[in-house]
C-alpha cells in the first residue's frame, strides 16, 4: 500500500490482497497453519448492514471477523474491514486505538485485529480494550510488520 506508482491511489483490490498477505503473515506467527481467513473490503453501507445483522447494533463499524471451526480442527475465517470508517478514525484521531497512524497503518492493525478474533482472541469493551492481552499481541505485529515484518 505505500508503493504508490505516479502519485495512483491504490486500488481496492491491491489493497485488499495486501491486506490478505498481512491476515497470513499474522496466521504464520500465531502457528495456526491450519487455519484460513478471507479478507473483504466494504463499504459504508455494507458494514452498516453486516453490523446490523451480526451484532444487532446500528453504525459502522471498522471491522467484523466471523470464525467457522471445521470438524477437522481447521479454522475458516472472514474478516470484513471497512476503509471508511477506518479513514474517519484515523482523521479524527479518536482517544484509545493505537497510537495515531496513517491509513495504511490503521487498515493493517484491523486486518491483524479481525485475524486474531478468527483465532479466538477478544478483548473487553471499553477503554479497557487497549489495556488487553489481545491488544497488546495485536500491536506487537503492527509495529513488526511496519518494520518489514520479520
Amino acid at each position: 500500500m505505500a508503493s504508490r506508482r505516479a502519485g495512483r491511489r491504490p486500488r481496492r483490490s491491491e489493497i485488499a490482497a495486501r491486506l490478505t498477505r498481512v491476515a497470513r503473515r499474522v496466521l504464520g506467527w500465531e502457528g495456526a497453519t491450519s487455519a484460513r481467513v478471507e479478507l473483504t473490503l466494504v463499504g459504508g453501507g455494507a458494514m452498516r448492514r453486516l453490523n446490523r445483522r451480526a451484532t444487532g447494533r446500528r453504525g459502522v463499524t471498522d471491522v467484523i471477523a466471523f470464525a467457522l471451526p471445521q470438524p477437522d480442527g481447521t479454522v475458516l475465517g472472514d474478516v470484513y474491514v471497512c476503509a471508511a470508517a477506518a479513514r474517519r478514525w484515523v482523521k479524527t484521531e479518536e482517544a484509545g486505538k493505537g497510537k495515531g497512524g496513517n491509513l495504511d497503518q490503521e487498515l493493517v492493525r484491523l486486518a491483524v485485529h479481525g485475524t486474531l478474533h478468527v483465532l479466538g482472541y477478544d478483548h473487553p469493551a471499553g477503554p479497557d480494550r487497549t489495556r488487553s492481552a489481545m491488544w497488546r499481541r495485536q500491536e506487537r505485529y503492527v509495529r513488526r510488520l511496519a518494520n518489514g515484518g520479520r
